[in-house]
């Protein structure tokens, strides 16, 4: 892919790590497809919710940098199948939990966006 769908991509998630850790709903629907899967993969916490419940329950959370949670999150791969379609597997760290996120990314009109959004998680260390 070219470097500007790489830069595309990397502005994308700065965009989605901010939206999480500001628990900010309008920052996310930014960077989340209409019509995005969101799923919990963790054992005996499965889930699985389309954007408008996703957007519900990020609305009804405490913000993590309201309670003064540092941000810590890192992008592991991107992986380019085409010029529509991509992958990111990314890692943060918030609200006490480690999460691992697989995120597929489509062509959305001229942008990008997460149209998939699968994780799993465990207890932070301390």
């Amino acid at each position: 892919m070219t470097p500007v769908d790489h830069k595309e991509v990397g502005k994308l998630m700065e965009t989605y790590f901010k939206g999480l850790h500001q628990a900010d709903s309008a920052i996310l629907r930014d960077v989340f497809h209409p019509q995005l899967a969101y799923v919990c993969a963790t054992e005996g916490d499965e889930l699985y919710l389309d954007l408008e419940t996703y957007m519900a329950r990020v609305d009804g959370r405490e913000p993590p940098a309201r309670r003064g949670e540092q941000r810590a999150e890192e992008v592991l791969e991107v992986a380019f199948a085409s010029d529509r379609l991509a992958c990111v597997s990314a890692r943060m760290t918030m609200m006490g939990r480690d999460f691992h996120d697989l995120l597929t990314l489509v062509r959305h009109g001229a942008e990008w966006r997460i149209v998939a959004k699968v994780f799993s998680y465990v207890p932070g260390k301390d």
